[in-house]
């Protein structure tokens, strides 16, 4: 099954990555994908769903499911090194995946966060992303 990145959420203060389930009185319920536990976040949560988020290349800016994609093949689908891996081996990784990221702007504190939501769609949803025209069909 395809993954909607618009679903997915990142929650600052909280670990992991959340499907999106619905909205409720006070916020949005979410379900953890790890576990699958579901939780209420107020509307005072900072939520971004992955489809909105981009790195900074030389070039402008490439979406989240494209640097995936990337990864996924740089790895040839396999897992990707921990997020507490050395530095230099997963700068290493966006060097061979996304050469052309810009260093001045997307620091290795950000590339650990796409190597850990990485590893978390792989194990716990799919790497094969709806596109941006199926996701408003189904809305």
């Amino acid at each position: 099954m395809k993954t909607d990145l618009s679903k997915i959420l990142s929650i600052t203060g909280q670990s992991g990555l959340y499907r999106y389930i619905a909205h409720s009185r006070g916020g949005v319920i979410a379900e953890a994908l790890a576990t699958g536990k579901r939780s209420c976040f107020s509307m005072s949560s900072r939520m971004t769903t992955l489809a909105d988020i981009s790195i900074y290349t030389l070039d402008g800016e490439l979406r989240l499911s494209e640097v995936f994609k990337k990864l996924e093949t740089a790895l040839e689908g396999a897992e990707a090194p921990s997020a507490k891996s050395e530095a230099e081996v997963i700068k290493a990784l966006f060097e061979k995946a996304v050469p052309d990221y810009d260093s001045d702007r997307f620091y290795l504190s950000h590339m650990k966060k796409v190597v850990e939501w990485y590893n978390l769609l792989l194990k716990y949803a799919s790497l094969d992303f709806v596109e941006e025209d199926e996701a408003e069909k189904g809305e």
